[in-house]
């Protein structure tokens, strides 16, 4: 792992970014903060700073990723640092690239520009999660190209019921539901049988079984909470386990 500096005239150095190196592989990670008008108000800084991420991926892909951190040493100025070289523990690499980002590079929270809220639920991919309260737990940047609206959120799924479309403890991307059809699409749902005693989530896919009345009218026969994963059984949603469909899952962000 290395951490990029910026040191501008009149300031203190600032964290940057985190470039991330995996030898054995080798795959090879950048992450920049994007608050670049945070550090400064000159427009040929602003300038240079908002093309340094382009720059530095072409560049890598032009070296490759251990030339390009030799030539990193070797090129950059006073003004755009890099570290000495640090030893991580690393487990998934996205993951790893995202926590040491979040660990090290203090970037403003722009509430759904680069950042969404992320729910303290822990959705369960099995039946329903423990009974918990529902509540914004921190702002978390969302990886650059997400398209933003106020209807988005992040949430973590706990679970292998979901797998391997979304891995147990997966930090995940939803849109809270308003109209349209459920039918095939990944839910959040939302435990209504008891709602005072907490809530209680789970994701599923949810399939309706419709039917027409006498008068043309479409009715639900049956509505089904479906896995992903074989070894998960579905479920059938019924009027003594009334549920909410709260969001609709996007992707997997972590």
């Amino acid at each position: 792992m290395r951490l990029l500096e910026v040191a501008l005239p009149g300031r203190r150095p600032e964290p940057c970014g985190i470039l991330l190196l995996d030898p054995a592989t080798p795959q090879f990670g950048l992450r920049l903060r994007r608050d670049w008008d945070a550090l400064t108000q000159d427009d040929d800084d602003l300038d240079v700073l908002e093309s340094l991420e382009d720059d530095l991926r072409q560049k890598a892909a032009e070296l490759g990723p251990a030339a390009f951190l030799a030539h990193l040493d070797d090129s950059l100025s006073n003004t755009l640092r890099v570290s000495e070289p640090q030893t991580v523990l690393l487990g998934s690499f996205a993951s790893t690239l995202n926590r040491l980002y979040e660990r090290h590079v203090p970037a403003t929270v722009r509430a759904f520009e680069t950042h969404l809220p992320l729910w303290s639920v822990r959705a369960a991919a099995g039946g329903y999660s423990e009974r918990q309260t529902a509540e914004i737990e921190q702002w978390i940047e969302v990886p650059p190209g997400t398209r933003m609206s106020q209807d988005l959120f992040a949430a973590h799924v706990i679970g292998a019921s979901m797998e391997p479309r979304i891995p147990s403890g997966s930090l995940c991307l939803f849109r809270k539901f308003g109209a349209g059809s459920r039918n095939g699409k990944l839910v959040l749902v939302e435990d209504q049988s008891e709602p005072e005693s907490g809530e209680r989530y789970t994701i599923k896919r949810y399939r309706s079984e419709k039917s027409i009345t006498d008068e043309g009218d479409w009715q639900h026969e049956a509505i089904w909470m479906e896995p992903l994963n074989p070894a998960f059984e579905p479920w059938q949603l019924t009027e003594d386990k009334p549920a909410r469909v709260v969001g609709e899952f996007l992707a997997v962000l972590d």
